[in-house]
Parts: structure tokens; sequence; C-alpha cells
């Protein structure tokens, strides 16, 4: 992706009305006035989840309605401009897991191993990528939010990860090739030295990287919700991604980043909406920054950890809470200002995250290296490059770098 292409700015798409159960009875209405939310402050895209149980209840059936129900709210995001994104697997949503029943109790089996699960997950990839790929404002298909946290209730290998994210990818480019496909991990994958899902498999697998950025992993309790190692841990995420990737022009998306409480007040939401931006939007490497969430989630719904209910942009009764003034500030002074190729320094990583996913947490948060890049941040835009590439000057001209620099 060239660097004068525009970043894009879109949210995750959580309905205003029922959450994601609003899919079991779709109001065309109420996703209407959701979406006039969202393009009034100046996103272009939505990432939306339509939830797997309820598209195929078994093994053998994808349910037609359940398809023409997502279909309806593409066609909803076009009418106000908006190009979407669609996640296949729901999989993991908000702290619940949406898990058919033929993979369940008499019937469990894990999804990521089990042969007959994945030819029933190949059915319904081909069925809904195909579908959606007939609409012009679809862009990506994603296989799924997060599904690593549908480990360890679906035990898997390393290796058995690989082969079924592999296997996935290529049935949805066979069944819509002219759509982005994608896989998606939360960042036990970049952290976690025992997590079964590498960080190879995020900047291998699938046409860009994904990342998400939050900040209750930790990271926060370093300096708090305004400190440098939080407003800067969506760029940190960014360079982790790029420089473990072996193609240095691969772009990163941005896929999920939020203020969630407590880890960022409801004060200090606006700042740091703001401060997270302005250090991401300067990384060569990012493709765009989807927001979680659009909506605030009911109270009247039960059993959410209690910072699932306040991510919105904007709140059940859709008023524009300050993070999205601010977010839409932004957007339009990111929008106005040239994106240039400026040159940046980069600090050496002695940990090659994708030969040595076993040195995971030495590169997590609070780790001596994030530690030191944290702090070297703090004088403008820095990158990460390993041992392997530190030398190679084709790699470190294509990510912008000019000069390697060390741990003190």
């Amino acid at each position: 992706m060239p660097l004068s292409h525009p970043i894009r700015f879109g949210a995750n798409y959580v309905p205003s009305a029922g959450w994601f159960h609003s899919w079991l009875d779709l109001s065309p209405d109420a996703v209407r006035r959701d979406f006039a939310d969202l393009a009034g402050i100046g996103l272009d895209h939505v990432r939306i989840f339509p939830i797997w149980p309820w598209l195929q209840p078994n093994r053998g059936l994808i349910r037609r309605r359940g398809v023409d129900d997502l279909l309806t709210v593409i066609d909803i995001a076009a009418e106000f401009g908006l190009s979407v994104a669609v996640d296949l697997l729901q999989g993991h949503l908000s702290s619940f897991d949406f898990l058919p029943s033929w993979v369940l109790t008499w019937h469990r089996r894990s999804l990521f191993t089990d042969p007959d699960v994945r030819a029933g997950l190949a059915a319904y990839a081909a069925a809904v990528a195909g579908a959606v790929a007939g609409r012009g404002n679809v862009f990506a298909v994603t296989l799924g939010n997060e599904v690593n946290n549908l480990y360890p209730a679906n035990p898997t290998t390393p290796e058995a990860s690989t082969r079924w994210a592999a296997e996935l990818i290529d049935v949805v480019r066979a069944a819509a090739p002219g759509l982005l496909s994608l896989h998606s991990l939360y960042d036990a994958t970049w952290y976690d030295p025992a997590h079964p899902f590498h960080p190879a498999d995020n900047v291998d697998l699938g046409d860009l990287t994904t990342v998400h950025s939050w900040v209750f992993n930790g990271v926060s309790a370093v300096d708090g919700p305004l400190g440098p190692a939080t407003v800067t841990h969506a760029d940190y995420l960014v360079e982790l991604a790029a420089a473990t990737s072996l193609d240095p022009a691969r772009p990163v998306w941005l896929q999920e980043v939020g203020a969630p409480r407590p880890d960022v007040p409801e004060a200090d939401a606006p700042a740091f909406v703001r401060a997270t931006l302005e250090a991401v939007t300067a990384n060569p490497a990012l493709w765009g920054v989807t927001w979680w969430c659009s909506h605030d989630l009911d109270r009247s719904l039960a059993d959410f950890p209690d910072r699932e209910y306040d991510l919105g942009l904007f709140t059940v009764g859709h008023r524009a809470k300050p993070a999205a003034a601010e977010l839409a500030s932004a957007i339009e002074e990111c929008r106005r200002a040239a994106r240039t190729a400026a040159r940046r320094p980069a600090l050496l990583c002695d940990v090659d995250l994708r030969t040595e996913p076993e040195r995971r947490a030495e590169v997590a948060p609070g780790s001596a290296f994030h530690t030191e890049w944290v702090r070297l941040r703090q004088a403008g835009p820095l990158a990460i490059v390993t041992t392997g590439r530190a030398d190679d000057a084709g790699h470190l001209s294509a990510r912008g770098i000019d000069a390697v620099l060390t741990q003190a």
C-alpha cells in the first residue's frame, strides 16, 4: 500500500439496540440510525460480526435468512458511504463465546483440529465469503474475531493452528478473490511464550497483518492512562508486526483499539484518543484504524465485564461522546495532512518473534526491551528491527529506517 494512500478510519460495529443479539430479529431502521452516527463523524468503514451458530446451526445447514440479513446490513452501510469488512467466525465477542451445538456437549470436538468441524467451517466460509463478495462496498473478510480466544476450550497446537488458518484463508480467497482475506488474533500471540498461535501466523497468513491494541493487558499499569507506554501501545504492536514480517512493505491494520475503563477513565478518553492516534498514524506501515466500538452496550444486558458497557463512541441513545468528537477531529486533520515517507531510527531487538516465539515475554509490556523502546519513542517515531535484518540495507530502506540504535 503506497504511503500516499490515505489511512482508513472506521469502527467495529456494535449495534446500539440489543447488542449482537439484534441479528436474531434484524431491524434495518435501527441499523440505519447507527450507521448515520458513524458516517456523521467521518468514518469510512465498519467491521461487522454475523454470529456463526445463527448462520450455521448445523454442520450441514447454512441459513439463507441469516445470509440475507448480513447482505441487508452491508447494503445499508453503502447507503451511508461506508465500506465493510466482514468477520466470519464469532466465535468470541466481549467475553462471550458463540459456538454451535455441533461442536459442544455430546458433539464436543476442537474446531481447530477435528476434520469434520474443519470441513463444516470451510463450507460456511465459502458460502458467506462468496455471498458478500457480490457487494461492491465489501473490502475484506476476516476469519473471525480473535479466534485464539477460543483456545483452550478448543485444544490445538501451533502446527494445527497454522494449518487451520491457512486452509480457511485459501477457502476465502477462492470464494471471494477480489477481497482482502485476513487472520485476526489478540495479543497473546505477541506476548505469551506458551500460546499456540504464533506471531508468524499474523504476518504470513492473509493479505495484510491485523493487530488489536488493548491497554488492559497490563500496559496501562506501567505508567497510567496517558503515560507514554499506554498511548504508544498501538504503535508498538504495529512495529512488532512490521519487524516480524518477511515483507518490509506489508501493511498493518490496527483492527481494534479502544479506551477501556477503568484503565482509561472517562475524563481521559479524549486525550487518550488523540495521543494514541498521533503516535500510530505516524507509522508508515499503518493501513487503517478501526475503533472499538461504535456504540455502548445497554446496561440492561447482564453478565458482561464492566468495561464492555462503555466502550462506544456513541451512547445507546445515539449521543456522541467526547471520544467520538476527538476521533472526528483527528480524522479530519489526518486526511488534510500529506502522508510523507519520513525517515526514523529503529531500536535493535535480539528477539526474532518469527523464529523464537518462546521468547515472546522478552518483548511484552514492562519488559526491558519495551521499556527502552517507550523511553526512546518519546523523542519521535521509532521502528523496531531484529538482529537478523539490522544489516539488510534493502529492508531498512523499505521501512524508512535510517539508523539502528542499541539498548542502553
